[in-house]
């Protein structure tokens, strides 16, 4: 699998950052309920973020946004490098990021080391995310009915139709949603 082409410090460095978030995102947290005043049940912080690469004309774009309970709480234009807010007890987290030299230097991030990765993701990745795998294809009788079963098949856009004399049959055919099997591969 590609992912095991990423050596020991990666991992390591991945877990420390993880550990780091996990303190921080408490810390947040508790600062959230208190400025919504919910002092009791389960509550959810959520960040997003990622970074766009066009390997074609080398355009960049990033996001980055945080969620309170489901609902929008800020998020960071790039253009401005500044924070939205999109409720008012976001204010503080808008105007203490604003000047945090972490979150201002987000650009660099976005524009730079998320892309670098990204390519580097998508290089480790390619003959994994580049490969093209045919279905097996089953077809059998049921009560009045004929059935197509196709399977181990990626990337999972496939097309199935069926033919009688050479002509597409377009009456009476139902397609299924396209699962995926625990391979990686799908079904259809």
């Amino acid at each position: 699998m590609w992912m095991k082409q990423l050596d020991q410090d990666y991992w390591d460095s991945e877990t420390e950052l993880s550990k780091m978030y996990e303190r921080i995102f408490r810390v947040d947290l508790n600062i959230l309920r208190r400025r919504f005043n919910h002092t009791e049940g389960v509550h959810v912080l959520q960040r997003t973020y990622g970074c766009q690469w066009d390997d074609k004309t080398g355009a960049t774009d990033g996001y980055e946004h945080c969620g309170y309970d489901g609902e929008d709480f800020l998020s960071l234009d790039l253009e401005s490098m500044r924070w939205i807010a999109a409720v008012p007890q976001a204010l503080p987290s808008k105007l203490k990021w604003d000047n945090t030299e972490r979150f201002v230097k987000r650009d660099v991030y976005f524009k730079e080391t998320c892309v670098d990765w990204l390519k580097r993701y998508l290089h480790y990745g390619s003959s994994t995310l580049g490969r093209k795998v045919p279905p097996e294809v089953s077809v059998f009788q049921r009560d009045s009915s004929a059935v197509c079963h196709a399977t181990g098949f990626y990337p999972e856009g496939v097309m199935i139709t069926w033919k009688r004399d050479g002509e597409e049959m377009q009456e009476d055919v139902y397609a299924e949603e396209t699962l995926p099997n625990e391979d990686g591969t799908f079904q259809k």
